[in-house]
């Protein structure tokens, strides 16, 4: 039993250490609080029993061609905004190192209940794990006139004030907390240490899988506006409030098809709101102060892009497109036609599908990474994870490494996309890091410096390369902005006939994906 500033929760010895689940830290966010801040919750008298998971974020399910690599579990209820706690030794006496989660997810799916997230190793290894919920979709991240933004970014902020004043009971030391998280977990961690607000709670931070940045309001804004007008109700947080749940639930994974990483669309993402997110987070971070005294463990897979494009046999339809898939990438990353012929130059075996892929994780994670460790040589490290998956296609696809970095491997929910017989010492190596990074800020390699190390983990021994994506990278100018053109002798797509190239594309992604 550990006592919280509300009241007082029971948790359970599971396999040698102590877990809490379910731990309210903000009240419902529903009724009067519906697209508000988070707001503390109502203490408790007697003691709460936090053994089993509390309910999930409201969130549409995975289509069924990612249903079939990745575990989405729903809890239901509204008291969602809660936080689970592994510890090896409760009680303010133990002081060990602190790792908060953040789940990824796009941020319109994803719980702390996804068994792969099991906070046990940490625990065994000496480090209290933190996981939590936070809002999701158009309830977190919907940009409304009468409503303040990023919602669920304050979630995320609530639930670190929380474990900043409460995780001594715990057996944490607050001021060793590593804030962690992969892709839209990833995001929101770089919003959070630029963020004025968070200044002095998070001694370090782990990016996988997800740059900071902040996205453009009016493509927030076409979102909510494609789901008002689906809806048939005006643009606004009240007339959204009145929407049966399951019904917008609906209307957002329809609409969410329109998007995609690889050719962008409306989406949601976290903003520039002039008060948690003053500015955009990655120039607060390498032009600006903030978070100087945060040390960073940077990652990314070397196949990010196979979890985008192989569910649905999506690879091999952009292979068909060809020119029109190439012309849909620099569209999307807005560069011009210089950019992908080098990279066909420099991989001439590589398919079509193949250099997209490359062009856009490049593009959205690699280049940004780079920027931030460029930004804090010394205090950054940066690892490549390059094990492929024994499922056909998927290499080293986005979200393969979670299953090593918690060391759940062996749970059914890790095997939909590592399969069957991932290397223990891959697993003892990541989770390793991981942990000493929390522990000491030193996963255990080198520094960033002008030699740009990368650790390379993968099949064999851990190595360390220098600069081994410099080629490609140094394709892109500075500030990756060029007219767009095709490549390689294709028509010129440009104007209309650009737009109407990503627009067939999306729509066949969608199709697919449905």
């Amino acid at each position: 039993m550990v006592d919280t500033p509300y009241g007082a929760v029971r948790g359970r010895y599971e396999r040698g250490v102590a877990v809490f689940r379910g731990i309210p830290y903000a009240a419902p966010p529903f009724g009067p609080r519906r697209f508000r801040p988070p707001e503390p919750p109502e203490p408790w008298d007697g003691v709460r029993d936090a053994g089993s998971f509390g309910p999930t974020a409201p969130k549409p399910p995975y289509s069924e061609a990612f249903a079939h690599y990745l575990s989405d579990p729903v809890v239901p209820g509204d008291d969602c905004l809660n936080l689970n706690v592994w510890t090896p030794e409760p009680g303010p006496a133990a002081r060990l190192p602190v790792l908060v989660w953040l789940h990824g997810g796009a941020l319109t799916r994803g719980s702390s209940a996804v068994p792969v997230y099991d906070g046990h190793a940490f625990a065994r290894d000496g480090v209290v794990l933190v996981s939590l919920n936070y809002r999701l979709g158009v309830e977190g991240y919907g940009l409304f006139p009468d409503a303040p933004a990023n919602p669920g970014l304050r979630d995320q902020l609530a639930a670190l004030r929380w474990v900043h004043a409460s995780i001594a009971a715990f057996g944490g030391d607050p001021d060793r907390i590593t804030l962690a998280g992969q892709s839209a977990g990833a995001i929101s961690i770089g919003a959070l240490i630029a963020a004025p607000q968070a200044q002095g709670l998070v001694r370090r931070a782990v990016l996988q899988s997800g740059p900071p940045e902040a996205a453009e309001r009016d493509k927030v804004r076409r979102m909510v506006r494609r789901l008002a007008t689906r809806l048939k109700i005006p643009a606004t947080a009240e007339a959204f409030a009145a929407v049966d749940r399951d019904l917008l639930l609906r209307t957002q994974a329809e609409v969410g098809r329109l998007s995609s990483p690889v050719l962008g669309g409306p989406a949601f993402g976290i903003v520039v709101d002039g008060d948690l997110v003053p500015r955009d987070p990655l120039e607060a971070l390498t032009e600006g102060d903030a978070a100087r005294d945060v040390d960073l463990l940077l990652g990314w897979t070397r196949d990010e892009y196979r979890l985008w494009l192989v569910p649905g046999g999506l690879m091999d339809h952009v292979d068909r497109l060809g020119p029109v898939a190439l012309a849909g990438a620099m569209a999307r990353c807005h560069c011009g036609h210089e950019v992908p012929r080098g990279y066909r130059a420099l991989h001439p075996e590589a398919r079509t599908a193949e250099i997209v892929g490359q062009l856009v994780t490049d593009h959205l994670l690699r280049r940004p990474l780079h920027r931030l460790a460029d930004a804090r040589p010394g205090s950054s490290y940066v690892y490549e994870f390059a094990w492929p998956s024994s499922l056909p296609d998927l290499g080293a696809c986005h979200a393969l490494e979670l299953g090593f970095v918690f060391d759940t491997g062996d749970v059914p929910e890790s095997r939909k996309l590592a399969g069957e017989g991932g290397p223990r010492e891959l697993c003892d190596v990541m989770h390793g890091a991981w942990v000493r990074f929390a522990a000491t800020g030193d996963p255990g390699w080198q520094s960033w410096d002008d030699s740009r190390p990368v650790r390379i983990l993968g099949d064999g021994a851990p190595y360390t390369a220098h600069g081994p994506r410099d080629r490609e990278l140094a394709l892109w100018t500075a500030d990756g902005a060029h007219e767009s053109v095709p490549v390689g002798g294709a028509p010129p797509a440009r104007g209309t006939e650009l737009a109407s190239a990503v627009r067939r594309l999306r729509r066949t992604m969608r199709a697919r994906l449905h």
